[in-house]
């Protein structure tokens, strides 16, 4: 069966597991446990090679238990050197495309350990100067998973993972929020009139919609940032279910102290491996964490296309760069694509934390074994919002301009000017005017000198538009 980018020469090699013998091709670095994986899970089509982060960390996981292993002398030198050397290779990329797995799958990640259990073993093995498949020289179970099983080797890699990935969208946010304050310093002259529940409210400016963008967008770097911490708590040397079993007494300090050489990350050891091996809190709370960043960039979306709406029967305060003609049957017409898309982003972001919830809630005693579904959503969800928040910027937030002329003339025939009035004329008088503006289609200017109700120099210190962005004093005189 031929299902990746490999090239085959058609000669085999013979393994065997639990269910017997199997042909493996002689260019698969993994083995007989992979291929009943590939064989059982076609679900999401997506492999485990779409997220190099996991496999690196799942190098990481490998390497500092050879090490931890061999300082315990429960590993040859020889063999945790070239573990580790095998490990380092994966690290740099290669052999990515010998990850097969499908992220979603049965067995609490067993398929996505073996995978790596044994592309790490045969080119140890090679490295060693035996063929793949000689496993009594470095066996994927024997040596590359001493003192561990799936239960902490797997959520220790995918922690490893997230918690970097998550560092790579807070980069990408810092970009977005640079770009709106851009925007903000740009649109800090236009005046423009703000809206509640879509309806005329007061004046503002436009750059103060846009650093107020740029200010909710802020908020959200130390929710992510806070919650990836949660993840540097590791269960390496739980072993299946917490006690330890088959595990050094020594192995989980010494492993997670090597973890942290490797990583560079502040990972310590769970104070308690029972809780930690079937507690899915972490996935959690960065989900959550994930998911009112969406609903913050779907809620900004949605006021862009406002913003856009038109150009001649809509809001038309703002220019969208025009990325690709709108319509099949409507000539020039031209879609907000890009906020179109991100909102789609959020709403599946959305569903995913969704199920990220009923994943976790279904775990059961001491394991929770739909973590594989748990850790594909996270990383999709950290993927499509990365992507989304470099488009939304690069092809979106950079290249808007404003309607300065659209938004004055708004401010000026708007009645929320009369709001301005209400400290000065009382809200029963304020409220006539604003009727009798509705009704007659005057401006709140004129009916204010009609009615005497102000001086003509009055009048034009209060409703300057400029005079109406800022909070100040009540004018006097």
């Amino acid at each position: 069966m031929d299902f990746t980018d490999i090239k085959l020469s058609g000669k085999t090699r013979r393994e065997h597991d639990l269910l017997g013998e199997m042909d493996i091709p002689v260019e698969y670095y993994f083995g007989v446990q992979t291929m009943r994986a590939v064989e059982n899970f076609h679900i999401s089509r997506v492999r485990l090679n779409f997220f190099p982060q996991l496999i690196r960390a799942l190098a990481d996981v490998k390497q500092g238990a050879a090490a931890a292993n061999r300082d315990l002398g429960l590993l040859d030198p020889q063999i945790a050197d070239a573990i580790t050397r095998a490990c380092e290779e994966l690290r740099e990329g290669k052999f990515n495309e010998q990850f097969v797995v499908d992220m979603v799958q049965g067995g609490a990640g067993t398929s996505t350990n073996m995978n790596a259990n044994e592309v790490i073993a045969n080119r140890a093995l090679e490295l060693l100067g035996h063929e793949k498949g000689e496993y009594q020289y470095c066996h994927p179970n024997n040596h590359v998973n001493l003192s561990q099983s799936t239960n902490d080797a797997y959520p220790t890699a995918v922690r490893i993972a997230l918690a970097r990935s998550i560092d790579g969208a807070v980069a990408s946010l810092r970009e977005l929020i640079a770009a709106f304050h851009a925007k903000g310093e740009e649109f800090a002259h236009i005046i423009k009139m703000g809206r509640t529940q879509l309806q005329d409210a007061v004046p503002m400016t436009l750059g103060q919609e846009f650093e107020a963008y740029a200010a909710t967008l802020t908020e959200e770097i130390d929710r992510l940032q806070t919650n990836l911490r949660l993840f540097y708590e590791i269960n390496m040397g739980a072993t299946a279910i917490g006690t330890g079993i088959n595990a050094d007494p020594d192995y989980a300090e010494l492993c997670t102290k090597h973890l942290r050489e490797i990583t560079g990350l502040p990972l310590t050891k769970a104070t308690n491996m029972i809780e930690a091996t079937s507690d899915t809190g972490a996935f959690i709370m960065n989900s959550s964490a994930l998911k009112r960043l969406a609903v913050k960039l779907s809620k900004i979306c949605n006021d862009l296309r406002l913003l856009s709406s038109g150009p001649r029967c809509g809001l038309n305060e703002i220019n969208l760069p025009p990325r690709q003609p709108g319509s099949s049957i409507m000539p020039g017409k031209v879609n907000p694509v890009i906020p179109e898309v991100v909102n789609q982003v959020a709403f599946s972001v959305i569903g995913n934390d969704l199920t990220i919830t009923l994943a976790s809630e279904a775990g059961q005693l001491e394991l929770n074994v739909m973590e594989p579904i748990i850790v594909h959503s996270l990383f999709e969800n950290i993927e499509m919002l990365v992507n989304a928040m470099n488009t939304l910027r690069e092809k979106c937030i950079v290249g808007i301009t404003a309607n300065a002329e659209v938004c004055r003339r708004m401010v000026y025939n708007s009645i929320g000017l009369v709001t301005a009035l209400n400290p000065y004329l009382g809200y029963e008088t304020s409220t006539m005017l604003a009727k009798e503006a509705l009704q007659s289609g005057k401006g709140i200017y004129d009916l204010v000198l009609e009615h005497k109700l102000m001086s003509e120099e009055e009048l034009h210190k209060i409703l300057q538009p400029e005079n109406m962005v800022h909070p100040r004093k009540k004018i006097t005189e």
